[in-house]
């Protein structure tokens, strides 16, 4: 409700969706990792809306991929990055389920437990950061940063 608008409105208004999409999973790796690894440092409704506005720069690839592909066939891409970012969504909440079951043993879930499994998914936030660096820069400056820039973004 806040990320989404808020990111996509900044990413507009720089010309560039890289930084804006990298800047949003700091903002989750920086929240998730908090409420995983310093409960307490903020309180858990804080955590909760700089994770939800970070989470907001998912829709910054949607954007990217109809700028990157041509006219006819942004309407596959685009559902083709939707069937994705659901059917991933939809497996991943069992898997972690499975996972928290795993490491308890069929035990308490203790905070250890949660740590060690959610260290997964703090590593995929980091893998999905690593992997925004090899996008494409499509923003509407993107035509004019020069070609050594282009390189490094």
């Amino acid at each position: 409700m806040i990320g989404c608008p808020l990111l996509g409105y900044l990413a507009d208004r720089i010309g560039r969706r890289k930084p804006v999409l990298i800047a949003g999973a700091l903002l989750m790796l920086v929240a998730t990792s908090c409420f995983v690894y310093l409960p307490g440092v903020l309180p858990p409704y804080m955590l909760g809306l700089l994770l939800g506005i970070g989470s907001g720069a998912a829709m910054v690839p949607y954007s990217i991929i109809k700028e990157v592909n041509p006219d006819r066939v942004k309407g596959s891409a685009t559902g083709a990055i939707n069937f994705l970012v659901f059917t991933l969504s939809a497996l991943l909440a069992p898997a972690y389920g499975w996972l928290l079951g795993r490491l308890s043993g069929g035990g308490k879930l203790t905070l250890g437990v949660f740590q060690h499994a959610s260290s997964i998914g703090i590593a995929g936030i980091v893998l999905a950061i690593v992997l925004a660096f090899f996008l494409r820069e499509t923003g509407h400056k993107a035509s004019s940063v020069p070609v050594a820039a282009k390189v490094l973004s």
